[in-house]
């Protein structure tokens, strides 16, 4: 794991610096499971994430943009009760664990001093926020609840006395010699780096790994060396916070590791390193869980359709093979005289074949000569008419195809604002039902959130990212002599930028952002077409964010995420 107990000290001592001393002047909760605390401390206010959730918990300044609910958790409104406003004395790590303590102080409702535990416990699955009381040592409430049914060892419920999670009994890493780890090694039973990680608190698996590969060839001399030399870099502060970007799969911890091989980015704090690495994943993650009814719905309704065109496509094959049966019908006609009531076929010269040659005609026994013919006749008639009909029905399924493959990428783009928007639109369009009214009047009465881009040069960068947002920005926002982008034949986001001359490195990152925001972001050398605003139009009926354009140009950009971490606001 990358945030492990070594990780901890560090951002510990990131936070300390920065917050310690500070007020708590607000308090947030966007998402279930993650808290923002804004601090004011040393003359600026910064933004602390505190998250619990199951696969990215963490503790970080951001500088990420959260939106928050409407109505505020029950939680975060005791958090507001209890802690804002209040005084951020100290924060500390647990022994060399992944849990960090917030003392805070302030005074309660009859003006009385309080002290309260604010408890960061970072543990994948089971990490939690627990507000305690410190005098009694008693849990207000935590951000999840855990009964002794789940936990044998201790309840973190409103009302439980709080009780540290059960002792490892491990070393300290940062008081432990070469000596005290050449004792805990035994070399004779292999797997060196799980021994260091049985051995010495807040040792992961990941750092332990490193150890051993810059051990070199790992004898008793050079593996606890090179333990101690690494907790020695981290005690005192040399560190190079690094994304490493192996085979596709990136991983971060407190300084390049020389065992991961591949791309390494370093940054200057641990949080920039944070924030960057978690950009769009944890938010990719809550749309996944927010968003899946939806998505699974516009994947079925994508395959019904692809369904339907491959029917529409054989009932057009039989259809476009009309000429048989009217040749049936004129042939049985000119043959009536040798035809039989009863009879199952005839054969007759076809006298429309050059060659003379012969035709057997199917009949049905218990229809007459005449009455035979008139059913070639109208299934002749018949055919011609549905081609016409099948032919229409193929182009609108296809365009439902297009309609609902475009929204599956916006999903797939999406954050938790925009799924509303989405959702909102299947309602208007028909295709669900309305969940909850009052929410649907407050969306179409608000305007979409659009989202804000600034080139290199400064000129504004404005993307929609689903068809709500595409109509307001081409249709209603964006001025006629203004450059809008859109990938080329593939769905997308529109792009609009405010500026009727923009230089040609603005166009080449506006194109970027429109390729980043596609079915395309994963592909190399992606079409984008740019025009100015005045040359897009909508067809009338046409679906929600559809639009057809001329005059334009085209450029080919890779989508490329730092690009778009550079220039977003």
């Amino acid at each position: 794991m990358s945030f492990d107990g070594l990780f901890t000290k560090a951002m510990v001592d990131e936070l300390v610096r920065s917050l310690k001393g500070g007020r708590i002047n607000k308090v947030h909760q966007p998402y279930k499971n993650e808290v923002i605390l804004t601090i004011r401390a040393n003359g600026i206010n910064q933004k602390l994430l505190l998250s619990a959730h199951p696969s990215y918990a963490r503790v970080q300044f951001t500088n990420e943009a959260y939106d928050n609910p409407s109505e505020p958790p029950m939680f975060c409104m005791l958090l507001r009760k209890h802690i804002e406003g209040h005084i951020l004395e100290d924060l500390y790590q647990v022994d060399n664990d992944r849990i960090i303590v917030f003392e805070i102080k302030g005074r309660n409702e009859i003006g009385d001093i309080s002290y309260k535990q604010l408890i960061i416990e970072i543990m994948g699955r089971h990490s939690n926020i627990i507000l305690v009381d410190k005098t009694r040592n008693i849990i207000l409430d935590s951000i999840k609840h855990v009964s002794f049914a789940v936990n044998s060892h201790r309840a973190i419920l409103p009302g439980q006395p709080y009780i540290n999670p059960p002792e490892q009994n491990k070393l300290d890493p940062f008081t432990a010699s070469e000596e005290n780890v050449l004792q805990k090694l035994d070399f004779m039973s292999g797997k060196l780096d799980r021994q260091l990680v049985e051995h010495f608190g807040g040792v992961s698996p990941l750092f332990a790994k490193e150890v051993i590969f810059r051990s070199g060839l790992a004898n008793r001399t050079t593996v606890p060396a090179a333990f101690v030399k690494l907790i020695q870099k981290i005690h005192s502060g040399e560190i190079a916070p690094s994304i490493m970007n192996s085979n596709g799969k990136e991983l971060f911890y407190l300084f390049p590791l020389e065992h991961v091989k591949g791309e390494i980015k370093t940054f200057t704090t641990l949080s920039e390193m944070l924030d960057r690495f978690y950009f769009g994943k944890a938010e990719r993650d809550r749309v996944k869980q927010q968003g899946n009814d939806i998505e699974r719905f516009i994947s079925n309704e994508k395959d019904k359709n692809e369904k339907k065109i491959d029917k529409l496509q054989r009932t057009l094959e039989e259809a476009e093979k009309a000429e048989k049966f009217q040749l049936f019908g004129e042939l049985l006609t000119a043959n009536l005289y040798a035809a039989k009531k009863g009879m199952k076929e005839i054969e007759v010269l076809n006298y429309y074949d050059v060659d003379g040659g012969m035709l057997v005609i199917p009949l049905d026994p218990r229809k007459t000569p005449s009455e035979n013919a008139q059913k070639y006749f109208s299934k002749y008639q018949k055919a011609k008419n549905s081609i016409s009909i099948v032919t229409e029905q193929i182009d609108k399924a296809k365009e439902e195809m297009e309609y609902f493959d475009n929204l599956l990428q916006q999903v797939q783009a999406a954050s938790p604002k925009d799924l509303q928007e989405i959702r909102e639109e299947l309602v208007e369009g028909g295709y669900i039902r309305e969940r909850q009214k009052r929410n649907s009047k407050k969306l179409q009465n608000s305007k979409p959130v659009l989202d804000h881009f600034s080139a290199s040069d400064g000129t504004e960068i404005i993307v929609g990212k689903n068809n709500k947002q595409n109509d307001y920005l081409t249709n209603k926002l964006a001025a006629r002599d203004e450059i809008w982008l859109h990938t080329k034949d593939i769905p997308g986001s529109h792009v609009v930028i405010r500026s009727k001359e923009p230089s040609d490195e603005t166009i080449h990152e506006a194109a970027n952002l429109a390729a980043y925001y596609s079915k395309a972001r994963n592909s190399g050398s992606v079409p984008v077409d740019y025009t100015k605003v005045r040359h897009v139009k909508k067809p009338n009926g046409a679906k929600p964010g559809f639009v057809i354009y001329d005059n334009q140009q085209t450029v080919y950009v890779t989508p490329d995420e730092e690009v778009v971490l550079k220039l977003k606001k």
